[in-house]
């Protein structure tokens, strides 16, 4: 059987994209150790609706 680990997976979604007018919304799927990072992510990411990289922040 698999290990339970303090891995879990988190939502990244666009915040620059949240204020335009562009259709559409980015979001990226990744994982964190919830014990060693208790805050939030925030990430540099493609936005292949807006053609550039933007922040991404983790969602709830």
């Amino acid at each position: 059987m698999a290990k339970r680990g303090n891995r879990i997976q988190v939502i990244l979604e666009c915040t620059e994209q949240k204020n335009s007018d562009v259709a559409g919304m980015s979001r990226y799927i990744t994982t964190k150790n919830k014990k060693t990072t208790t805050e939030r992510i925030e990430l540099k990411k493609y936005n292949p609706f807006m053609k550039k990289v933007t922040l991404h922040k983790e969602i709830k």
